[in-house]
């Protein structure tokens, strides 16, 4: 696909989405996990390659699992568990009567098991990135996690972990615990530990030990070493969400259980809602009802399935078709740079084409050399045929011959489907696909492919890609790069650190830079591609100075691609390319660079990219998502950019915000990557194609405007003297995009009153405060003793006492469309808090005191007042007396 945007800030990873997505059962967790009978199918456990082989891993997640179960059906009060389940053995282990795999792979895992390659901790944790009540994208643990018992003293038994996490990922709910904020301040202004429920007891301990909990204050500030220890036996019962490691809690908070003051991401993110009110308003719960009696579900079934060797066919499309706007050129470009630098080496490799009927121009070779993959390339098609017929079941058929011949199976197998035919017919050879036990991938090229194309890879796990015709887009090389093995080794995969094109005029030229940073640099190649007859003239600078030209070039002039290999490493820092078209007519010049990780103790950093929903209805927004990391660790800060391409029209270009607009809030690891020296000063880029989407019943002509600026979920308040300052991040005009209107703030001293009755809690004076572009972090300071229009209300008609002050924010749009309420922010008003309110007696004991020394200040200020006036009146006298006598 086309990348637009050229080299940016420090960190600028370059990622671009195509028109369709990856399917919904690939992408989210969950969605290939089907409930059935109370019990959940089809959990995949998958093992990374770079793990040891260690048997004891696979008995522990099998227990883990088994007692997740239990603990998950009582839980959840009878309605669910798990049934079956699947463990991914990597191929680097050696086999021990293992399952051949069908479609599974580490990259479709619900749960996986890797490392943090360095890093310290094994806290496991959900990649959750959307919203209240939807699901996360995988569970991820440690070996050691896994295998180090003395760790359970700390997280709790694995299989209550395990169903803290199943919560994560299945119904969207978020912890209850805060490590940054382990205290707060209620209503009463009483000091409370971040928790759920409140009925958890355990003791205030400083530095010496244990001690009032009033203590741990200092100037309205949390003292610093203060902390609070659970009583290892306690009463209560919830909540998992919380401290699962703690006996005797077994459910999950209710609303009678809830603590909605406690400032963590459960109250933040579901709008004060309890984690079971989350996961009771689930498909899950709306489809299934609690088991009858007394007895347990029987205990999990596990199946252990071990990949064999990678197989792969090429089913091409070569009908009439194909030679419409460059399609075959696109085509055996795209399979050239598959073939020589993507496709791992020690695959089978195959290929097929197809018009009406299926034909096999290559049986399997095994990539072993260079010169296996160049023989590979030989059998791609350079012609193409007459017929405008297209079926598609007949190309597949002729690619199942292809790879059964290897082990008289398709299990396991991989099949890449390019096609820009209308085939009516797919729906026929659907159950011989699915029975199959190959993964489909589908590139469709222009409108006229099939629309029921997308279904044979949603069925299969597969990707699937749509290519525009558009002469300088990149979108089919960007579509064969992002399709991989599968296995989760990403010290072995190729990284994309470069895809663009542009339309060159004659005698001008296309110049860009590429960065290689510091984690890949091995086995770097610049691919060119053109369109009419000679190569344009290139030149290439690495970051020394050094030049490359044509003729340093592999040039393969009926495929008009050229590509240069960087022997070693490649040095790190800016690269920059120049083509320039010698031809005497526009033309696309087209750049691709690929590279692997330079060393295999240091992840290389990736993106991957994906939308929420492959398939839409207007007026549904389209949520574009980019997991940029190293290893496991989010990388923040990242320049991210989408690119869509539509079937027709210009490309749309999207900035990608990490920031917490958007309504996204990552639940991820602890600690973000920081960068070298080096990686600073060069920053990195980054490549990758999101597969494609459909948005049907889009009205034609103009628009409405229904989009309203989306929803503020990191509002934030600070109290200082008596001012408070609120801090979130700039919403948009639509959802996150643009500039908003304005922004109606409201504070109440009642958190019941301003989370059911916003619009009656106090107004805050923003008359001269407009909202910033979206993504910009805003700061609004006031007095809330000044700013407000007038009392506040409460629903019961009283008064409400208390220290604390509550406060939510909504923006507007032009057309007065309005966000959702936002989080709601807390802070203290005047005074210092203290631990408890002063009982009713001591009050009374002290209001006593404090009138009577009220009234004897004013007893002795009269006595002063009459003495001084006397004095006055007879100093007047004896001064008018003296006068006389004079």
């Amino acid at each position: 696909m086309t990348q637009r945007g050229i080299a940016g800030p420090v960190c600028n990873l370059k990622f671009v989405t195509l028109l369709v997505a990856l399917s919904s059962e690939l992408l989210f967790l969950g969605a290939g996990v089907q409930l059935q009978d109370n019990g959940y199918n089809g959990l995949l456990i998958a093992i990374n390659p770079q793990v040891p082989e260690n048997q004891n891993l696979i008995s522990n997640i099998k227990e883990m699992i088994t007692e997740a179960s239990f603990y998950l059906f009582n839980a959840t009060k009878r309605r669910v568990f798990f049934r079956d389940i699947k463990i991914l053995i990597p191929a680097t282990w050696k086999a021990n009567n293992y399952s051949k795999i069908k479609q599974e792979s580490y990259e479709k895992a619900n749960v996986i098991v890797t490392d943090w390659h360095g890093a310290h901790g094994d806290d496991p944790y959900t990649l959750q990135y959307r919203g209240c009540g939807k699901g996360g994208k995988y569970i991820h643990f440690t070996p050691n996690f896994l295998l180090n018992d003395n760790l359970t003293a700390g997280y709790g038994s694995r299989g209550r972990v395990f169903v803290h996490e199943w919560a994560h990922l299945r119904w969207g709910v978020f912890d209850e615990y805060n490590n940054d904020k382990p205290f707060y301040i209620n209503g009463r202004n009483q000091i409370k530990v971040t928790r759920c429920s409140s009925d958890i007891t355990g003791i205030f301990v400083c530095e010496k030990g244990p001690c009032p909990q009033e203590n741990c204050i200092i100037s309205k500030l949390f003292k610093e070493g203060c902390t609070f220890i659970y009583n290892s036996t306690q009463n209560a019962t919830a909540s998992i969400m919380f401290m699962q490691s703690l006996s005797s809690v077994v459910e999950f908070c209710n609303a009678s259980t809830h603590n909605q003051e406690a400032p963590n991401l459960q109250n933040r993110m579901c709008s004060l809602r309890s984690a079971w009110d989350v996961i009771t308003d689930s498909a899950d719960f709306h489809h299934s009802f609690p088991m009858n009696g007394t007895e347990l579900p029987p205990p999990p079934t596990f199946s252990l399935v071990q990949a064999g060797d990678k197989v792969v066919c090429l089913v091409l499309d070569v009908s009439s078709k194909m030679a419409e706007a460059d399609r075959l050129l696109l085509l055996q470009q795209a399979a050239e740079f598959y073939l020589m630098q993507i496709v791992e080496i020690h695959t089978f490799v195959g290929i097929a084409s197809f018009d009406s009927k299926g034909e096999v121009r290559a049986q399997l070779h095994q990539i072993n050399s260079n010169d296996d993959r160049k023989l590979l390339v030989s059998y791609l098609p350079t012609t193409v045929s007459a017929k405008t017929e297209v079926s598609i079941c007949s190309g597949l058929k002729k690619g199942f011959e292809v790879v059964e011949k290897l082990n008289g199976k398709a299990y396991g197998t991989v099949m890449v489907l390019v096609t820009s035919g209308d085939d009516k017919l797919i729906g026929n050879c659907l159950p011989t696909v699915l029975s199959s036990g190959s993964t489909i991938h589908s590139i469709a090229l222009g409108s006229s492919a099939a629309p029921n194309l997308e279904e044979l890879s949603r069925l299969t796990g597969g990707l699937k890609f749509f290519v525009p015709d558009i002469s300088n887009s990149n979108s089919m090389i960007d579509a064969f790069s992002r399709i991989s093995s599968g296995t989760g080794d990403v010290f072995q995969q190729r990284i994309q650190l470069e895809s663009t094109g542009e339309n060159v005029k004659p005698h001008h030229q296309l110049k860009n830079t590429v960065t290689v940073d510091s984690t890949v640099g091995n086995d770097t190649i610049f691919l060119v591609t053109w369109q009419t007859s000679g190569p344009p003239e290139i030149m290439l600078f690495d970051p020394d100075g050094r030049k490359y030209y044509t003729d340093n070039f592999i040039t393969n002039l009926t495929f008009r691609t050229a590509s240069l290999w960087i022997p070693g490493t490649a040095k790190p820092g800016h690269w920059t390319y120049t083509l320039n078209n010698t031809h005497h007519s526009l033309q696309a010049l087209k750049v691709a660079v690929t590279s692997r990780a330079s060393n295999s103790a240091v992840p290389p950093a990736t993106v991957e990219a994906f939308v929420e929903r492959d398939s839409l209805h207007f007026p549904q927004p389209v949520m574009i998502y980019a997991n940029v990391r190293q290893g496991f660790y989010p990388i923040l800060n990242a320049t991210v950019t989408a690119t869509v391409e539509p079937e027709t029209g210009d490309p749309v270009t999207l900035g990608l915000l990490d920031d917490g607009a958007g309504n996204i809030q990552m639940n991820a690891p602890r600690k973000s990557v920081g960068r070298n020296g080096e990686e600073q000063k060069w920053g990195f880029s980054r490549v990758s194609s999101g597969g494609s989407f459909s948005v049907l019943g889009v009205p034609a002509g103009p628009h409405p405007d229904i989009f309203p600026p989306c929803k503020i979920i990191d509002l934030e308040a600070v109290n200082v003297e008596e001012e408070l300052t609120l801090s979130w991040t700039a919403p948009g005009e639509d959802f996150d995009q643009g500039q908003a209107t304005s922004y109606e703030i409201r504070m109440s001293k009642s958190l019941e009153n301003i989370q059911d009755d916003f619009n009656n809690a106090i107004l805050v004076n923003t008359s001269k405060r407009n909202p910033q572009q979206a993504g910009i972090r805003e700061i609004f300071t006031f007095s809330p003793q000044i700013s407000t229009n007038g009392p506040e209300h409460q629903p019961n008609g009283e008064t409400h006492e208390s220290h604390r002050i509550y406060v939510a924010i909504r923006a507007m749009d032009r057309n007065s469309l309005k966000s959702a309420i936002s989080n709601i922010a807390q802070a203290s008003l005047f005074t210092p808090p203290n631990s408890d309110p002063v009982p009713a007696r001591d009050y009374l004991i002290l209001k006593g005191v404090l009138t009577a020394m009220g009234l004897i200040g004013i007893i002795c200020l009269i006595i002063v007042v009459t003495h001084h006036t006397l004095n006055r009146k007879k100093r007047a006298d004896k001064k008018e007396n003296g006068t006389k006598l004079l």
